[in-house]
């Protein structure tokens, strides 16, 4: 039987052809097509953001790899757009003409002197002898005319020298003829930090101030010193440290939480650290270093804390009876703590956009894409905080709300039609994500002047911990990690109350050994913030340096 093939229909050719029933089998085949034409497409559209989630990945990471890792964007991007709208200067009324100053820093006479007028004077005078006065030309005696002056900085490296504490007892010659009983008086002496051990205060505050300011892992300071010409090693060492962190620095770590917990105000970061030895877990277990300090307000605290995981009961258990503002990045864990108000970061926020631009091609880096927009807005709410930072608290709140809030409303007006045209794996779409997600936290900072636009603070204050990792890597144990954190803790709150570290940690090692540690005044005037601490405790003054640089 003959067949006829007609628009992929098969029809016998000695069958009456129906129209009707030949179009509706068209229709179905018509309707097959669309829907797989669709489902192309739709393959086509998923297998293109992918190509182009991977191609951001990318270039995100040849940019983290060799790129620059500062955020900062130039005047010329942060007025890219809205230049009409862009952010006043809440300080100043609308001038009536405009006014450009140009201003160069100059050298000031006397500038050398004001740097070094700290530092202890050697003078070296040459002369010449008394044979050597007779004048080359008539023979007469030579008198002095003036001098000429040349000053050097002298360094005088660390030196290691053995201490005896020689301690005299006395007794009584008489009672000793005539007594039962003789009484012994023994002279003076300190406690020493560590009994039965060679650690003065001295080496021990050298051992700390080396591995947790200046970030040298014990192995590099095991063989300094034995340059110097000490044979000490770092097993040593590393029980010193621990042994005079605890108890002695828990001591002031302590109390600085008590003090901590009775602010209002409060930062909180968290970090990787690796342990070895935690019981129960495999040694290439994440562990976690937390930081949580105070804000802009009163003497400031520092203080880190190493737990095994990052669960929320963690600093639940760490803030328990704290009140008030707790400002963090966005991890949700901080949201499941009661009795307090979370503040976000914009700097995250700002972040996200400045990475949604280094994620796009070369091509397409200096057009006025969306996310450039949304980077400026951000950069225009830190213009604002830039310019009013030096304002009292109520103005500044005020400010924010007549400057900030309106500019908060507008962008987020814009996140909300971003959404529905972006894909929300590019990194842009992240970026939306994030803002809006975290949109209240975000907004937070407008309820209170005190307050900061980012978290700022709490990274400037791990970055420390975070540079000492890249160098001694991991804790051996769990010990180890927690008597880094109370060093961390003592070290960063002595820095921000401009304090030597060095200097401030000697100072409580010859202390608390010889102190009534229960006597909560006695302790209270070894606080980093204590106006009792000796001068040598102390950085030069504020408007000593700032004279010395001007």
């Amino acid at each position: 039987m003959q067949k006829h093939l007609f628009y992929g229909i098969i029809i016998p050719m000695n069958k009456q052809v129906n129209s009707a029933e030949i179009i509706e089998q068209l229709n179905e085949k018509l309707v097959m097509q669309e829907d797989k034409i669709l489902c192309l497409e739709q393959q086509n559209a998923e297998l293109d953001a992918k190509l182009k989630w991977y191609e951001e990945q990318y270039r995100l990471s040849r940019q983290k790899q060799f790129g620059a890792s500062s955020e900062k964007t130039t005047p010329e991007q942060i007025n890219l757009f809205n230049e009409a709208e862009d952010s006043a200067n809440p300080k100043l009324e609308e001038p009536a003409l405009e006014t450009i100053t140009y201003q160069r820093h100059k050298k000031q006479a006397g500038q050398r002197e004001d740097k070094l007028k700290d530092l202890p004077v050697e003078v070296i005078e040459y002369r010449l002898e008394e044979h050597e006065q007779v004048c080359p030309c008539c023979q007469g005696k030579l008198h002095e005319m003036s001098t000429q002056v040349r000053q050097e900085i002298k360094v005088i490296p660390a030196q290691v020298k053995l201490v005896k504490h020689v301690q005299y007892i006395y007794a009584c010659r008489q009672c000793e003829q005539e007594q039962d009983k003789t009484p012994i008086i023994k002279a003076e002496m300190p406690n020493p930090i560590l009994p039965g051990s060679l650690a003065s205060p001295s080496i021990v505050a050298y051992i700390m101030d080396q591995k947790y300011t200046n970030s040298m892992p014990l192995y590099r300071q095991e063989q300094l010193l034995s340059r110097l010409g000490i044979e000490l090693s770092r097993q040593t060492m590393a029980n010193w440290v621990l042994n005079a962190a605890d108890p002695w620095l828990k001591i002031i770590y302590d109390r600085m939480h008590e003090q901590l917990l009775m602010r209002d105000i409060l930062h909180a970061d968290e970090t990787i650290l690796q342990v070895l030895k935690e019981p129960g877990r495999a040694a290439e277990s994440k562990s976690y270093m937390w930081l949580y300090r105070t804000g802009r307000e009163g003497p400031p605290i520092v203080l880190y804390e190493y737990q095994t995981t990052r669960a929320s009961k963690h600093p639940d258990k760490f803030l328990s009876g704290f009140k008030g503002y707790l400002q963090t990045d966005g991890y949700s864990g901080y949201g499941k703590l009661t009795g307090i108000i979370l503040v976000g970061c914009w700097a995250h926020a700002r972040r996200k956009f400045t990475e949604a631009l280094k994620a796009l091609p070369a091509a397409h880096k200096d057009k006025p894409v969306a996310a450039s927009i949304g980077l400026d807005y951000c950069n225009r709410l830190f213009t604002i905080e830039k310019q009013i930072k030096d304002m009292p608290d109520h103005e500044r709140y005020e400010k924010r709300q007549k400057f900030s809030k309106p500019l908060l409303d507008e962008f987020y007006a814009w996140l909300q039609r971003q959404r529905q045209l972006t894909i929300p794996k590019s990194a842009f779409g992240q970026a939306i994500t994030y803002c809006l997600n975290q949109w209240n936290n975000l907004n937070s900072y407008l309820l209170d002047g005190r307050l900061e636009i980012d978290n700022n603070r709490a990274e400037r204050s791990i970055k420390p911990f975070v540079i000492g990792r890249k160098n001694f890597l991991f804790s051996n144990t769990p010990r180890g990690a927690r008597g880094s954190a109370i060093i961390y803790s003592i070290i960063e709150t002595a820095k921000e109350n401009n304090l030597k570290p060095y200097n401030y940690l000697v100072h409580l090692f010859e202390q608390l050994p010889n102190i009534d540690i229960n006597d909560p005044v006695v302790v209270e005037s070894l606080m980093p913030w204590s106006d009792t601490l000796p001068e040598q405790c102390r950085m030069p003054h504020e408007n000593d340096i700032t004279a010395s640089v001007s």
